[in-house]
């Protein structure tokens, strides 16, 4: 299963000398909790001129209009997170213990796919996703309606 990439990409291939795909693919979202989430969508869709992509009971997620790039914004708490697209979460896991690092969280099932938390050789803390059970569709108001087909 490979990430979605921009057009014309099919792997998250390095523009160096290394052989293989790089284990990163692309930063899949930058998530902010609020308070709530209409004074949310206020803020980032009708004041910051975010599109609006989907919606659940809790959570939005706002297309950045040059890259793609995803703001999610939610209603859980915590603190501000930026999710990674990996092909793989659980090999991801795997090689970042490989490489150096540590899991933090072991993978586990989201929605579109498998997750999991990961430390560098520095303590930065890495959120890793896949999608591999597929990006949400929704209806022509937003809302999350299901799963899309995985992609192959």
């Amino acid at each position: 299963m490979d990430c979605p990439l921009p057009a014309g990409k099919t792997t998250c291939a390095m523009n160096t000398d290394k052989p293989g795909p790089a284990l990163l693919c692309r930063v899949d979202c930058v998530r902010f909790p609020v308070e709530d989430l209409e004074s949310g969508l206020a803020f980032y869709r009708d004041a910051l001129g975010l599109e609006l992509l989907w919606r659940d009971g809790d959570s939005a997620g706002l297309r950045m209009p040059v890259d793609g790039t995803e703001i999610v914004i939610h209603t859980r708490g915590g603190s501000p997170e930026t999710d990674l697209l990996v092909q793989n979460a659980d090999e991801a896991a795997r090689a970042i213990v490989e490489a150096g690092g540590s899991v933090k969280v072991s993978p586990f099932d989201i929605r579109i796919g498998r997750c999991c938390v990961v430390r560098d050789p520095w303590g930065n803390e890495l959120v890793l996703l896949d999608c591999s059970k597929g990006l949400l569709n929704t209806d022509e108001h937003g809302n999350v309606t299901g799963n899309l087909p995985p992609l192959e």
